[in-house]
């Protein structure tokens, strides 16, 4: 794994890795503190501004969670929990639409287009981008093991990606920012988790990779160390032993997910650690846990 932060210093050995990502497509998943604060969300835009100008196709995906629960706060819209997942009535879609679609669409676009490449922010609604499906999620109730069915509400999941919107933005050399919602066949609208859409994304393009910015390293091993390379054999082994558990589980399955439909390769890694993204792509070591087929 590099510590390697100086950009300069990365691209000063970056050749082969720019050979092999030329007007490749990279999907990346960009939320949680990683999207905190402003030099952050600045460092970032720079860095996704670079890939696009060396010859690599990137397509971010942000999410928004803090935002989203700040804006709750402030319009005193009360959450409802079931089993401890957050339920998406109609007033709560009405925030998540509005600040995901609004304000951080905008911001990540802004932040990467002040910085020299030219984005543009988009819904999964524009375009027909992203076709979604209410989300069905059941839990098993520990006394009497029976497995209950929950109502999230407005919550969905892909049920296809029609790429045509996301290829003529890349084609003319823009990159897409895409806010995670997305529509029904009936009309209605959903909230999508980001990492999923990410996953279906890069998956329905045939990304060369997803990187998955998140706030650990990445995957740690049964005795904590740190992974930098893992088969999706082994990444299922891992959960089924336990050692990769509770919030890491969607993460690896999203990659593995997206590697299933044509993806080369998913990672891990930090988005807090400045230049996380430079360093995956084009040092040897990466900053990440890469996972393979």
């Amino acid at each position: 794994m590099s510590d390697t932060t100086d950009p300069m210093q990365i691209l000063s050995g970056a050749l082969p890795f720019l050979k092999r990502y030329d007007d490749q497509i990279v999907v990346v998943k960009y939320g949680g503190h990683a999207m905190g604060e402003e030099e952050t969300a600045l460092r970032f835009g720079r860095d996704i501004a670079l890939l696009e100008q060396v010859g690599v196709n990137p397509v971010v995906v942000h999410g928004g969670g803090p935002q989203i629960n700040a804006m709750l706060k402030r319009l005193n819209v009360q959450s409802t929990f079931v089993q401890g997942l957050r339920v998406t009535d109609e007033a709560m879609l009405d925030v998540v639409e509005m600040v995901l679609a609004g304000p951080v669409n905008k911001q990540v676009a802004e932040a990467i287009t002040r910085a020299g490449a030219i984005a543009v922010g988009i819904s999964g609604k524009d375009g027909g981008l992203i076709r979604a499906r209410k989300l069905m999620r059941t839990v098993r109730d520990p006394g009497s093991r029976i497995e209950q069915v929950l109502d999230l509400g407005f919550v969905g999941e892909p049920e296809a990606v029609d790429t045509r919107v996301l290829k003529l933005l890349i084609g003319a050399d823009i990159v897409p920012v895409v806010a995670p919602v997305g529509v029904g066949a009936d009309g209605q609208t959903y909230n999508i988790n980001a990492d999923t859409v990410a996953g279906a994304i890069a998956g329905a393009l045939g990304a060369e990779r997803l990187l998955m910015l998140t706030d650990v390293a990445g995957v740690k091993g049964p005795d904590g160390a740190f992974i930098t390379e893992m088969s999706v054999a082994e990444v299922r082994a891992g959960i089924e032993a336990g050692w990769i558990s509770a919030g890491m589980i969607p993460k690896v399955e999203t990659c593995i997910y997206a590697i299933e439909r044509g993806v080369k390769g998913a990672v891990i890694l930090d988005g807090r650690v400045p230049h996380a993204v430079l360093s995956e792509l084009f040092t040897h070591g990466g900053a990440g846990t890469l996972i393979k087929p």
